[in-house]
């Protein structure tokens, strides 16, 4: 059965924090036989007005809070709109309730300040954008917070760098499930740089 991939909007979401992953996972698989691995789709608390991203791209998610499905992977992306959204008790709460069944929740860049207000970093080590690890520290003072590194494995939860370094904490993903022959040929396919790595 494919892996529910949702991947959570909201206005000033960094374009690529979240573009990126969802292309690793919407293509893992689509070049091989049988089942693709991965269903990906998207959820905001509202779908009308369109989100709007830091760049400018205007986005319609599939879902809302009130009507998406249950996320295997849930995906919290960063950019500047993490910082109001991690003050936002509605996203919060979802994150909180989708982290209940979710196999694995990610995060992207400062997508890590909305995981460490929702109080899922408690107790683990995260990363985040190197420009917001003081930040990241403030948010979740029960977490140890490292620079340096891509990513971080801790289960359940993985949190990453910023912006590109998404890429390969989701390749990292696709490794982690299905082995690093699937992410070696997703990587491929996008003509991306990539060498398995353990977290």
């Amino acid at each position: 059965m494919a892996r529910n991939v949702l991947l959570t909007l909201f206005d000033d979401v960094d374009t690529l924090d979240f573009c990126g992953p969802l292309e690793v996972f919407a293509i893992t698989g689509q070049r091989a036989t049988g089942p693709v691995p991965f269903t990906v789709t998207t959820v905001a608390e509202r779908n009308s007005p369109p989100i709007t991203t830091r760049s400018g791209l205007r986005i319609t998610p599939y879902y809302t809070f009130k009507n998406a499905i249950h996320a295997d992977i849930l995906i919290v992306p960063g950019g500047l709109g993490a910082r109001h959204e991690s003050k936002n008790p509605a996203l919060l709460d979802f994150v909180r309730a989708q982290a209940q069944q979710a196999e694995i929740v990610m995060s992207v860049c400062t997508g890590a300040l909305i995981l460490g207000a929702a109080g899922l970093l408690d107790g683990l080590t995260a990363t985040t954008h190197h420009a917001a690890l003081d930040e990241l520290m403030a948010a979740a003072p029960g977490c140890s917070v490292v620079s340096g590194q891509r990513f971080v494995d801790n289960g359940q939860i993985i949190t990453s760098a910023g912006i590109t370094a998404g890429i390969d904490a989701a390749l990292y993903v696709v490794q982690r499930l299905l082995g690093a022959a699937a992410a070696r040929e997703t990587a491929a396919h996008m003509e991306y740089t990539w060498v398995p790595v353990s977290a």
